[in-house]
């Protein structure tokens, strides 16, 4: 009776064993997973914020684009629509109509359309894409507001704009006017109405993001 009762012992000891080696192995696993997860959100890493105001939604799928793309590499870059608290209708947008909605926004330098929403704790980013469409030859109104309505002593601004055909211009050097000196503004980018994610890739990875006003 005692060979069948000290094998039954042996069994146990060897399942408690292989148990006890796969936990070990799973929790090996789970921790570098975090530690992976911790590396890629390190407080090293700059927090970007990827800002655009479109109505036809070229410069957002643009925008969506970058952030994504960030994402993949810093794992910290957020997404923000400028909302007008009046939306734009086709008949707003007819740049052929001076008496239209945007065609009196561009006219008029003081014009501030007033915006819907607002980013929450601005302060903690350290990067700021801006995005817009190309009206006139210079960023909508609203770009304006967006950029007078916070402090962005210290950030690093990185403009990008979309246009049928027209280049980035003076747009970027416009809005540096209404912001921050202390802010570091890199140089802007225009994009086709329908550029490609492969063209984001592209100038993104030109885009030097080691330079962060401090």
């Amino acid at each position: 009776m005692k060979k069948p009762i000290f094998m039954f012992i042996l069994i146990l000891l060897f399942l408690s064993a292989c148990n006890s080696s796969r936990t070990e192995t799973k929790t090996a696993a789970s921790t570098t997973a975090q530690e992976e997860l911790n590396m890629n959100n390190s407080s090293d890493s700059p927090k970007i914020l990827v800002a655009y105001f479109s109505c036809t939604g070229n410069t957002g799928a643009v925008a969506a684009h970058i952030a994504g793309e960030l994402n993949t590499k810093t794992a910290i870059a957020d997404l923000h629509e400028i909302k007008p608290e009046v939306p734009y209708t086709s008949n707003d947008l007819n740049w052929r109509d001076n008496s239209s909605r945007a065609s009196k926004e561009n006219a008029d330098t003081s014009s501030r359309p007033s915006i819907s929403g607002s980013v929450l704790n601005i302060e903690n980013y350290d990067i700021i894409f801006i995005g817009y469409p190309i009206w006139w030859g210079q960023a909508p109104k609203i770009v304006y507001t967006f950029m007078e309505s916070y402090d962005f002593s210290g950030k690093t601004i990185v403009p990008f704009c979309t246009s049928g055909s027209s280049g980035i211009g003076s747009s970027a050097v416009n809005l540096q006017k209404v912001c921050s000196s202390s802010a570091v503004w890199l140089p802007g980018f225009r994009f086709a109405a329908n550029a490609s994610q492969s063209s984001i890739q592209t100038w993104l990875n030109e885009v030097d993001l080691s330079i962060v006003a401090k």
